[in-house]
C-alpha cells in the first residue's frame, strides 16, 4: 500500500479531521501514518492507525512554562504569541529530525500549517506536500479577513478596491513581523538540513510547496473568497467522534436523560479551554435553570456522569450523537464544535475564548443560525436572555435546520481522501519527479 504521512499539532479540534482523514485514506488503498504529539498517540492507534510522537505533549508545555494545567491552557489562550514562542518554535529541530524519520518510504506529507517541520521535510525528501486548512480566516483574504481581536484593524467585508488593498497592506505588515520573529530560526534549520535560507514570511500560511490545499469545512459555512489559490479544495467537516479513539456510545445514564424529557441545550468549552472554565459551567446551570430548561453540561475530566434535577454533567460525549437531540448548543467556537452543532442543524450561542474561534462566532452570526458573545460576558442574566432568543424566535432554528440539512450531505473525510489521491494520481517511482495532478488541469 502507497504510504501517506499526516501529522497536526494543536488540541482535539485539530487532530480529529486528521483520523478521519486518516481513516478515509486506508478507503482508499492507502497506508496511513499519523505524526503526531506523544499525548494524542494512544487515541490515533485506538482508532486504528499507526502514530508515531513527533513532538512533545502538552506536559512537556507546562513543564516548560513552569505551571499547572489551567494555568498554562489560560497563559496560552490570552496570548497567541505564547504559541510560537513555547510550543511551536522549539520543537522545531526535534520535529524535523522525527517526521524525516518517519517519513522514510511514503509517497506524500499532509500536514497542518503549524507543524512547520512539514514543509522543510518535503523538500529535502523532494516528496509532495498537501497543506490542510482547518479555519476560513487561515485564508487571510482581503475580501473575508478574521474577525478577531488580534486583526482589528482590517476592513471586514470591503466593497471598494481601497479596503482590499488596506487589507493586503496589514497582511504585508503581518508577515514581516513574523521573518523578523522567526526567520532566523527558521533559517538555522534549513541549514542544518543543507537547505538554501528562506523567507519566513508566509510561515503560518500554506506553503508554497503545496501540491493541494484542503479546507477541511463546509462550503456553506464559508464559501471560498475570490483571491483563493486554484489549488485549494473545499471538502467539508471531516468527522471523527469518539474520546477514547474507539467507537463509542452515549453513556447510558445520559441517553436516559435525554429520553426523560424536552430537548436539552447542551454546553461544552471543547478540549483545551475547558482546562480552565472559570465559572463557565455554574452560569450555564444557572442560566438553563432561570430559562426553566433542561440542561447538559460537558465539564471535562474524569468524573462520573452527574443528574442533579434538570442538570446532567458528563466529561464527554460524543457530539454526533448528542447534539441532534439539543434544542441549542452552546459552546467555545472550535472548528470541529462548529462543525459538529451546523452539521446537526442546531442554533448556537459561540462564547469564543480564543483565536479562530472569535472569527467562527461572527460567521455564524452572518449565516443567520446562531449569536456569539465574549467569554469575560458570559453570566447567567446575559446567557440566558442571548439563549431565549434562540428558543424564542424561530428564524434561527429555521436557518440551522435548513444549513444542518445540506452540511450532512458532505462527506469531508472521503472527499479530502478523494482530492489526495486525484492530487498524487498513480504511484510514482521514488525518482520520478512530482508534479501534481490538479496544476496539469
Amino acid at each position: 500500500m502507497r504510504k501517506i504521512v499526516l501529522t497536526t499539532i494543536g488540541t482535539l479540534g485539530d487532530l480529529h479531521p486528521f483520523i478521519a482523514i486518516a481513516q478515509a485514506l486506508r478507503r482508499h488503498g492507502f497506508a496511513p501514518v499519523l505524526a503526531v504529539a506523544e499525548d494524542q498517540l494512544a487515541k490515533c492507534r485506538a482508532a486504528g492507525i499507526e502514530a508515531v510522537a513527533v513532538l512533545p505533549g502538552f506536559d512537556s508545555v507546562q513543564h516548560r512554562l513552569g505551571l499547572a494545567e489551567d494555568e498554562a491552557v489560560k497563559r496560552i489562550m490570552g496570548d497567541q504569541i505564547e504559541m510560537l514562542d513555547q510550543v511551536l518554535l522549539p520543537a522545531l529541530p526535534g520535529c524535523v529530525h522525527k517526521l524525516e524519520a518517519a517519513t522514510a518510504g511514503a509517497e506524500a506529507i499532509i500536514a497542518s500549517t503549524f507543524v512547520f517541520a512539514a514543509p522543510i521535510v518535503a523538500e529535502k525528501l523532494n516528496i509532495p506536500l498537501v497543506s490542510v486548512v482547518l479555519q476560513p480566516m487561515a485564508m487571510l483574504s482581503a475580501y473575508d479577513p478574521p474577525c478577531t481581536p488580534d486583526f482589528w484593524m482590517m476592513k471586514h467585508a470591503p466593497n471598494t478596491v481601497l479596503g482590499r488593498l488596506w487589507n493586503r497592506a496589514v497582511y504585508g505588515t503581518m508577515r514581516l513581523a513574523v521573518q523578523l520573529k522567526c526567520g532566523p530560526q527558521i533559517d538555522r534549520v534549513r541549514t542544518a538540513h543543507r537547505l538554501p535560507r528562506k523567507s519566513a514570511r508566509r510561515l503560518l500560511e500554506t506553503s508554497e510547496r503545496s501540491a493541494l490545499t484542503l479546507a477541511t469545512y463546509s462550503r456553506h459555512f464559508s464559501p471560498l473568497p475570490p483571491d483563493a489559490a486554484a489549488n485549494i479544495r473545499v471538502v467539508g467537516f471531516p468527522i471523527f467522534d469518539s474520546q477514547s479513539g474507539a467507537e463509542e456510545e452515549l453513556d447510558p445514564a445520559l441517553a436516559a436523560f435525554l429520553a426523560d424529557g424536552p430537548a436539552p441545550i447542551i454546553f461544552t468549552l471543547g478540549s483545551f479551554a475547558v482546562h480552565c472554565p472559570g465559572n463557565f459551567y455554574a452560569e450555564a446551570a444557572a442560566a438553563a435553570r432561570a430559562l426553566g430548561r433542561r440542561a447538559v453540561l460537558l465539564t471535562g475530566g474524569h468524573g462520573a456522569p452527574a443528574r442533579d434535577g434538570d442538570i446532567f454533567r458528563c466529561a464527554y460525549a460524543p457530539h454526533s450523537l448528542l447534539f441532534p437531540a439539543a434544542a441549542a448548543v452552546i459552546h467555545h467556537g472550535g472548528a470541529g464544535t462548529t462543525g459538529q452543532a451546523l452539521r446537526a442543524g442546531k442554533p448556537q450561542l459561540v462564547v469564543p475564548h480564543m483565536g479562530d474561534q472569535y472569527d467562527h462566532g461572527q460567521r455564524i452570526e452572518r449565516l443567520g443560525v446562531g449569536l456569539s458573545m465574549k467569554a469575560h460576558r458570559f453570566t447567567a442574566t446575559r446567557a440566558a436572555r442571548m439563549i431565549a432568543r434562540l428558543l424564542d424566535e424561530p428564524e434561527y432554528a429555521e436557518a440551522a435546520a435548513r444549513i444542518g440539512v445540506q452540511v450532512a450531505r458532505e462527506h469531508g473525510a472521503d472527499a479530502a481522501a478523494a482530492a489526495i489521491a486525484e492530487a498524487l494520481g498513480p504511484a510514482r517511482a521514488p525518482s520520478r519527479a512530482f508534479v501534481p495532478r490538479l496544476a496539469m488541469a
